[in-house]
């Protein structure tokens, strides 16, 4: 394999294919990505042998096709630290050179033949989804799920396909986060019949992947895997194994008060209030008066803080205690501009905050003697 690369296009197609890569792994051929050269299209393949990811590579030309293993953190920093527009790669057997104007490496590599198989799309049943959507429903969930639980499938995105109705549902046991949406449903592709979780990694990788605001994706799901394609690149994923909460019993079944919030005004509030708390003492105090929302936060050791902000809420006076940062989290993807309506019942029950882009997230509150 002989190939003449833009540095940049390559080094843009190494640093997406490296969230694939291990850091440690007792199969060290997958801490490399392999590099298939073709005049048609090349494509940089990466895997842990759960997700897997193929990534187009522009500005390629190729003298000679072929195919070489690459090791990912060497090859990541020769990328990095040259100033060559182009490099020249060469495969020779167990050996790869990379040589531009004033530089020339020669590394090992290790046996193309040896790399496990990455999966390419070729699913005839799948959703068509706007690449802006999916990306602001990745987000707005994603960063509620528990990528260190052992309990339940709390370490992934429940995906939920039924006609062209789509939700993502992520939670860790204390908060639960839902979007829902639009997709086209091409040959009847639905999961009805299962409950797919998808990994948290694999999901973050394909908001990486997303970078058109015209672009459309495809996204499918079986029993047992998930593969999306995006115009640059195809992440597959097993999916999580155990069983997701029955998240729908989550939900309140009544409100005693509803208040609407601007996003901007309640997370610069909440920040403010937050800067006083420490491991010890997480909780914020939010008291929702005629008129008026008061913070108060306190913490042995460290102050107290009372932050204040008008609001329009003329309903029964209620004070509910929250850990600041699952709110900091939600509000943070949001629309600065936008409002969110918040539904109370009182300090003990969950709150259910909303938008009106089929966003939903609940919170359960801390426990505070009153």
């Amino acid at each position: 394999m002989k190939v003449s690369c833009n540095r940049e296009d390559l080094f843009s197609a190494f640093q997406l294919v490296s969230g694939v890569v291990p850091a440690r792994s007792p199969k060290p051929i997958l801490q490399n990505v392999k590099l298939v050269a073709n005049p048609e299209e090349s494509v940089l393949l990466a895997t842990d042998l759960e997700v897997g990811m193929r990534c187009k590579v522009g500005g390629i030309e190729v003298h000679t096709s072929g195919e070489v293993v690459l090791s990912t953190s060497r090859m990541t920093a020769i990328l990095r630290e040259s100033t060559d527009p182009v490099l020249q790669v060469e495969a020779q057997e167990n050996q790869v050179q990379i040589q531009g104007q004033r530089s020339q490496y020669k590394l090992t590599a290790e046996s193309p033949q040896e790399f496990p198989e990455v999966p390419n799309f070729v699913d005839e049943k799948y959703h068509v989804i706007s690449g802006p959507l999916l990306r602001t429903m990745i987000r707005r969930t994603v960063f509620a799920t528990d990528v260190e639980s052992t309990r339940y499938a709390l370490n992934g995105l429940l995906v939920e396909l039924e006609g062209n109705r789509l939700s993502f549902v992520g939670t860790d046991g204390r908060r639960l986060a839902i979007m829902r949406g639009t997709g086209m449903a091409v040959s009847g592709h639905n999961t009805k019949d299962f409950t797919p979780v998808v990994p948290t990694k694999a999901m973050n990788l394909v908001d990486k992947v997303l970078q058109s605001d015209d672009e459309e994706v495809h996204l499918a799901l079986t029993p047992a895997k998930v593969i999306v394609r995006s115009k640059r690149a195809v992440v597959s994923s097993r999916l999580v194994e155990g069983r997701f909460p029955r998240y729908q019993e989550v939900f309140p079944s009544r409100s005693e008060a509803t208040v609407s919030l601007n996003v901007r005004d309640f997370l610069q509030a909440t920040r403010q209030a937050a800067i006083v708390t420490n491991e010890a003492s997480r909780g914020v105090d939010y008291s929702f008066a005629n008129g008026k929302l008061s913070l108060v936060a306190q913490a042995a050791e460290v102050g107290q803080s009372q932050v204040e902000m008008p609001i329009s809420y003329d309903a029964t006076p209620v004070t509910i205690t929250f850990d600041p940062r699952y709110l900091i989290d939600m509000l943070r993807v949001l629309n600065e501009e936008s409002s969110i309506t918040l539904d109370l019942i009182d300090h003990q029950s969950a709150a259910v905050f909303r938008t009106d882009d089929g966003y939903t997230y609940i919170v359960m509150p801390l426990t505070r003697e009153r």
